[in-house]
């Protein structure tokens, strides 16, 4: 998680920190439905890379967003979900999409 001393004095700027990247969206987008193993996580996410998709948990999990769970079974797999900390996140998402659909509307009305 980031220090105090290194988060920027503007709150925006702290929030697009921390979902610098269309694909850090889509993949707290999909955590918000469940905890997804991640060869299911990188089907759900078309285009995504596996090193695009490594680096971006691992840089929300750094940042206190996700939380990765190791399942020592017969068959050991790891599941990736949102902290409670990252489930807050929901309404900055929830915004963006709101906008988005406001100004489709907005511009095929136009």
């Amino acid at each position: 998680m980031i220090s105090k001393k290194d988060l920027p004095d503007c709150p925006v700027t702290t929030t697009l920190s921390l979902i610098n990247s269309k694909w850090k969206v889509f993949i707290l987008q999909r955590l918000q439905e469940r905890s997804w193993r991640y060869n299911e996580l990188k089907k759900s996410i078309e285009g995504i890379s596996q090193k695009v998709l490594t680096d971006s948990l691992r840089s929300l999990e750094y940042d206190g967003l996700v939380q990765r769970k190791i399942f020592n079974e017969k068959l050991p797999h790891v599941e990736y979900s949102l902290t409670t900390l990252g489930e807050e996140i929901q309404s900055v998402l929830d915004a963006l999409y709101n906008f988005g659909l406001y100004y489709k509307r907005h511009v095929t009305a136009s």
